[in-house]
């Protein structure tokens, strides 16, 4: 079986490739670690999920992945889905999506019946207008509030429009259901951590697009209706997001301007750099390390947008799945995604990202959760290392690795030291890897022998550790592997451990393996880890 082959089959298959195909070979690599100063920092709770408003006969590609998941028909009762929520103490989610702005709120003088999505020729994205009935947002705040989830809600940016041609919009915003819905919130002392105005109308548009001039006046107009339904209420009042699209930077601009300062808060764009969800490149995509850096221009420009002409508003990534048209069947919810979902973390971040919603919690193929039983895919797992073991501080760091390994740095959450995630997208080469502040040492290579990949995957992991009364004397790694070596198993192994609900249906616990701090570091083909450096001296983080 010859080399090229198996590299073929390996990444494209569901195959397990057999101990004696590729021979390991172990190289060195250098990281400097720039701990004297943050670059930038993310929001407390920087990972985020999202739930949309899709109905079951939603479709794509003939497959109709969304089943019962979303906004207005999931069952909210079910153990695994609410431990799933609150095993990340808390986890932000945004409601919101393509349907958003043709959702109606049953309450108030709502002068057309409050009935549920059809499929429609004529409608936006294939179905008729919506409807949210108050007896279900009491229901859906129940849950949040049980799970301690923190909300952005998506309102609907289209109502009291017409269309004009193509998919332009135009007309004033009917603010007077939206006003009603917020006031009936805060009647009912429902805590919403931020509202976001309309769902992909920016620049060119999706579904329908609006002007950026339209738009940054109704931002004002929405903005004084929250200033005015909060003044008086105990509740916190919540931030104002906006437009939820995708990134021109000619149209953000001008919206910045028009709705002007301390009007929009945070300033969200969308990110589906992977293409179709039915695009046979996607694998070749994601493990591509030149592929998946392309993206970074555009976390830069909507930065720098917003530096230049919106100083008091944060960037967000208000939904990103990778692969668009409801994820990649057995691409999006199995072990290679994260490949692609925790690079995206690490590099939106390092680019002053605040808050990175992931397209879905559950729902199409890309859910965090399995449509149905809500069982974690492994992306989930990857969402809740970051959020456990990922601080708010990002700092700069300079790797000699080919570009296989990709390596970000951030302080660590909660606690003294810095964590690095290390990607490795190759499928040869596993990495020994020391580690530098720039000026000490903290971690050093040792060469080994070339060990075949199953070996590597086999090797023992040294769990005796403590922390001594003059400093650390272990730090602990948390490596991310699929099982049987199958890159499109939807089961993530870490540490040699499957991770999968108890039998007791709980999240299982996210073990670290404690290592000697000056043991050498080693990072597997085709994985990624977490480590975690208690003693490395990072002013920045202190």
């Amino acid at each position: 079986m010859s080399f090229r082959f198996c590299f073929f089959v390996f990444l494209g298959c569901l195959l397990l490739v057999p101990e004696a195909t590729i021979a390991q070979e172990t190289k060195r690599a250098s990281i400097v670690v720039e701990g004297a100063r943050r670059v930038c920092e993310t929001d407390e709770n920087f990972v985020c999920a999202t739930l949309d408003w899709w109905p079951h006969d939603k479709c794509n590609y003939d497959q109709c992945p969304w089943g019962y998941s979303s906004v207005i028909n999931m069952d909210l009762t079910r153990p695994l889905l609410t431990k799933a929520i609150q095993a990340f103490k808390p986890l932000r989610i945004r409601i919101g999506g393509s349907l958003q702005d043709q959702v109606t709120y049953d309450v108030g003088n709502l002068k057309t019946p409050c009935r549920p999505f059809q499929k429609m020729n004529s409608g936006l994205f294939g179905f008729s207008k919506g409807c949210l009935h108050m007896k279900r947002w009491d229901e859906l705040n129940s849950f949040l509030t049980a799970t301690g989830a923190v909300v952005t809600f998506g309102l609907n940016a289209l109502n009291g429009r017409h269309k004009l041609r193509g998919k332009a919009w135009g007309g004033s915003w009917n603010h007077i259901n939206t006003q009603d819905f917020i006031n009936y919130t805060v009647s009912k002392g429902y805590v919403i951590d931020s509202w976001e105005f309309g769902n992909e109308l920016s620049g060119s548009g999706v579904g329908a697009s609006v002007s950026a001039e339209l738009y940054g006046k109704d931002l004002i107009v929405l903005k004084d209706v929250i200033n005015t339904v909060y003044k008086n209420s105990r509740l916190h009042k919540p931030i104002l997001v906006a437009p939820g699209g995708f990134y021109e930077q000619q149209w953000y601009t001008k919206l910045l301007q028009i709705s002007g300062p301390g009007v929009v808060d945070v300033v969200t764009h969308h990110i589906y750099n992977l293409g179709s969800g039915n695009d046979p490149a996607l694998v070749k995509k994601i493990m591509d390390p030149s592929y998946l850096s392309q993206v970074s221009k555009t976390f830069k420009d909507v930065n720098q947008t917003i530096q230049e002409h919106g100083r008091w508003a944060s960037p967000w990534v208000g939904e990103s799945g990778g692969a668009y048209n409801s994820g990649g069947r057995h691409v999006s919810d199995t072990f290679i995604d994260s490949f692609w979902y925790l690079d995206q973390l690490g590099m939106s971040a390092r680019y002053n990202t605040k808050v990175y919603c992931r397209q879905t919690l559950v729902g199409g193929f890309y859910g965090l959760l399995e449509k149905g039983t809500f069982v974690p895919n492994p992306d989930y797992y990857s969402a809740l290392l970051w959020h456990r073991l990922m601080g708010k501080g990002v700092l700069a760091v300079r790797t000699d690795g080919p570009p296989q390994l990709r390596v970000y740095a951030h302080c660590s959450k909660g606690r003294a030291g810095v964590t690095l995630l290390l990607i490795n997208l190759s499928n040869q080469s596993d990495f020994t890897v020391s580690v530098s502040n720039g000026v000490k040492v903290v971690l050093n290579a040792e060469s080994r022998k070339k060990k075949s990949l199953l070996d590597t995957l086999k090797r023992p992991f040294s769990w005796i550790g403590s922390k001594a009364s003059d400093g650390y004397l272990n730090r602990e790694e948390y490596h991310l592997t699929p099982e049987n070596g199958v890159l499109r198993s939807k089961t993530m192994i870490l540490n040699g451990k499957s991770l999968k609900p108890t039998a007791t249906g709980d999240i299982p616990s996210l073990e670290p393996v404690l290592r000697g701090v000056n043991s050498p570091l080693n990072v597997l083909p085709l994985s990624m880890s977490f480590i975690v450096l208690p003693n490395f001296d990072a002013s920045a983080c202190s």
